[in-house]
């Protein structure tokens, strides 16, 4: 560990602001001379006191619990104190200071009491639970995502995450990847026998296996990602289209101002909604046209800028005025520049708003620009007005984002997740394509292996390689 992680720290542990209960913590090696010093005797192990607080002078600040939790069995791994007094501001600052105070303090042998104790970093104790072992990369990022989640499913998968699902399904690809490799390195050092102990053990098959295994997991952490991350949806169309309108209808809510004049939306306006426990950031823009207001110039630049960065696209255009030459031709320019600025892979879902302003028989018309991108395989028609129609742009941007079910047992899961999962991915493709081949170079067999063992360790925070080196050794006799 860094010289840092040697240090005790001490910090508030509670939210900032009025409580019922407030909790300042200590952690560090060998703290019971500064429990003792603190509190006039030893505690307990994982057994609650109720004393009083006292200051140097011996005033009583407050009286509270404490708890003592010896190292290695407490959250950080290494001996922990913690103090619960009544949850206000003041009261708690006094302790943090009281506990610096005392650590400075002469011992018995004159030395202070607890030397070095200093105040805790964010996450610091979190990121000491993780380097001594108490629980890996993942879960420790689990811990910020239950304290962030804001829907019950949120909360319910970063538990799952936190108790080691995602972990021991991360673990068990690594033990297969592992006897993979031990397999190949093993092979490297009988070269003339090389093909024939592959077949034997049947290497093939094993990553074959290991692919199919791992495209379970990436399928089940895209799904944990998007419960987490969501996606950007941006709302885009001509001015009086009803951007403004659908997104107060989506939000429930009157965030943006609605009038009949065009370019009353000027700049962005955001707000993250809940469909079936999932994050949609959706974003209403000013209406897209040509402007001679320099402020509505720069507020539909800023649009085109979202448009850009968006994870999906509600084209909105207006089905009452579908008979009118020029709002048509506007329409199909900015298609053709929806298809220009925004990538493929990017969907653009058209939404016909005012169905009940519509003329009888008004036709949702398709764009040829748009046609065979994703999201645009049905347009669908609405009234942000009346709520008529709402309901299926729910469903059709739950699909777009790839979401399919609530299932249980999904675990919480980040970005970077995804990203290092399909690293592996690609990897064990390399391997397949270099095992198939007539002589394979097993040396480059071997490199993508430990490559994808590596983008796998990233996860849970194993770098090392050492245990591959314990299984080679433990299940092969080399010398034989």
């Amino acid at each position: 560990m860094l010289a840092r992680h040697s240090d005790p720290i001490v910090a508030i542990a509670t939210a900032p602001g009025r409580g019922a209960v407030g909790i300042v913590r200590v952690s560090g090696k060998a703290i019971g001379a500064l429990v003792r010093h603190l509190l006039g005797k030893d505690l307990k192990p994982r057994e609650a006191s109720y004393l009083p607080f006292k200051d140097a002078k011996g005033a009583p600040i407050d009286h509270g619990l404490a708890l003592y939790f010896p190292g290695p069995n407490s959250y950080t791994g290494e001996d922990v104190l913690e103090l619960q007094a009544h949850g206000g501001s003041v009261v708690l600052q006094l302790l943090l200071a009281r506990c610096l105070e005392a650590a400075q303090a002469p011992g018995a042998d004159g030395a202070p009491v607890l030397p070095g104790l200093r105040l805790a970093q964010p996450g610091e104790f979190t990121e000491r639970a993780f380097l001594n072992d108490k629980i890996d990369l993942a879960q420790a990022e689990a811990i910020a995502d239950l304290i962030d989640a804001s829907t019950e499913a949120a909360a319910r998968s970063a538990s799952r995450s936190l108790s080691g699902d995602f972990s021991r399904e991360i673990g068990e690809l690594r033990e297969a990847l592992v006897h993979l490799r031990m397999l190949v390195e093993a092979t490297l050092d009988f070269p003339e026998e090389e093909i024939d102990f592959l077949q034997k053990a049947d290497a093939y098959g094993q990553l074959d296996a290991l692919r199919d295994q791992l495209g379970q997991v990436l399928a089940r952490t895209q799904q944990g990602a998007l419960l987490r991350e969501g996606i950007k949806v941006v709302i885009a169309g001509q001015p009086n289209a009803g951007k403004s309108s659908l997104l107060n209808a989506l939000a429930g809510a009157e965030l943006a101002i609605v009038t009949p004049i065009a370019g009353t939306t000027r700049d962005k306006v955001q707000q993250t909604i809940q469909i079936d426990g999932v994050p949609l950031h959706v974003i209403d823009t000013a209406g897209l046209r040509d402007s001679e207001d320099e402020v509505e110039r720069i507020g539909i630049a800023r649009a085109w800028d979202e448009i850009a960065a968006a994870d999906a696209v509600l084209f909105l255009h207006d089905l009452s005025r579908m008979g009118e030459a020029g709002y048509v031709a506007d329409d199909l320019e900015i298609a053709h520049t929806l298809a220009e600025r925004i990538a493929p892979n990017i969907p653009v879902i058209d939404l016909w708003n005012k169905t009940d302003l519509a003329a009888p028989g008004a036709q949702m018309q398709p764009l040829a620009p748009l046609a065979g991108r994703q999201g645009s395989e049905a347009s669908l028609s609405l009234s942000a007005r009346t709520g008529d129609g709402l309901d299926a742009v729910r469903q059709r941007l739950l699909q777009v984002a790839g979401w399919q079910s609530a299932a249980e047992g999904l675990y919480i899961a980040r970005a970077r997740h995804v990203e290092a999962l399909q690293a592996v991915g690609a990897h064990l493709e390399e391997a397949h394509a270099q095992l198939n081949v007539p002589g394979p170079a097993l040396d480059i067999l071997a490199e993508e292996l430990r490559l994808a063992q590596t983008a796998l360790n990233s996860i849970t925070g194993e770098f090392t390689s050492d245990d591959l080196l314990g299984v080679i050794f433990s299940s092969f006799c080399i010398g034989k």
